[in-house]
């Protein structure tokens, strides 16, 4: 059944085209037990069903799987793009990250649960990432539960020693120029609906909130001179809770009702720059007949 497993996810992935590799070369993975447990509060869920859950994101350039067992995480990779290149590693990587979380809990007959970032973020990183999920659930009778990536971000940026009892701005790279942000109250309450936005029109809003929140993400990155001028505390630059967890992922989704396999769905809050690229198209071949 394993390789049936294995078989049956990588078809709904990327269909008869090609072969994807589960063969991961470098993972930057951390076999640990959770190092944060006895002081992390996570603010964004309300006391979990303990399960057996496997959490994954490829929303942004990373690829993250976690396995939590018993409320403890029992393993968690982030793979980011490889060496000399923006490219995201989520076709080669994912499956064989997968399969590593899954050994940790003693097979897939042991995992109860999937708990899957649905974006936004990038299409192709979203597509591949819930299309893996959806097919491992349908193969193996999983639940399988979505969970929006800006609030796995909040969570982790709630969960460091800055963030905790304050206002937190998860900030997304949405690329052509925008971000995309969520802000959290300090008990983890949404305040502001996600949104796409430019950095400056962001910083201006920003700059009227009194608390002044923490914001962290890769766009808080990007953009970070910017965002400075808000009078927002931002991460350092280099702190890992710039990076989406799968951890923050699996607790979110512990948390969550599930939903049929069939309705997983990214969340798009922008179109494709390839659907935008084949009407442009279109419009020219049309204003050139």
């Amino acid at each position: 059944m394993h390789d049936a497993v294995i078989d049956v996810a990588r078809f709904k992935l990327i269909g008869r085209r090609s072969a994807v590799s589960i063969n991961v070369v470098s993972t930057q993975s951390h076999g640990v037990r959770d190092p944060c447990a006895h002081a992390e509060r996570d603010r964004h869920t309300e006391e979990p069903v303990l399960a057996n859950v496997i959490g994954l994101d490829t929303a942004t350039a990373d690829t993250a799987v976690a396995a939590m067992a018993g409320g403890q995480v029992v393993w968690e990779a982030t793979v980011p793009p490889a060496s000399g290149t923006s490219r995201p590693a989520h076709a080669t990587a994912l499956l064989g990250q997968l399969e590593r979380a899954a050994a940790e809990l003693g097979g897939w007959g042991e995992v109860e649960r999937l708990a899957v970032g649905v974006g936004p973020g990038s299409f192709t990183g979203l597509r591949i990432g819930v299309a893996a999920a959806r097919g491992l659930a349908q193969a193996l009778g999983l639940e399988v539960v979505p969970v929006r990536t800006v609030d796995a971000l909040a969570a982790g940026i709630a969960a460091t020693t800055e963030g905790q009892g304050r206002r937190c701005l998860a900030v997304l790279d949405a690329r052509r120029g925008e971000i995309y942000a969520g802000l959290f109250d300090a008990q983890g309450a949404v305040e502001w609906e996600l949104f796409p936005v430019s950095p400056e029109a962001l910083s201006d809003r920003v700059a009227a909130l009194d608390p002044a929140p923490l914001a962290g993400g890769d766009g808080s990155i990007r953009f970070r001179a910017i965002l400075k001028g808000s009078g927002a505390t931002m991460l350092d630059a280099d702190d890992p809770a710039n990076r989406v967890s799968a951890r923050q992922v699996c607790r979110l989704g512990m948390a969550a009702d599930p939903v049929p396999a069939t309705d997983l769905e990214p969340i798009y809050i922008r179109r494709p720059d390839a659907e935008l690229w084949r009407e442009q198209q279109q419009r020219r071949r049309h204003e050139g007949a």
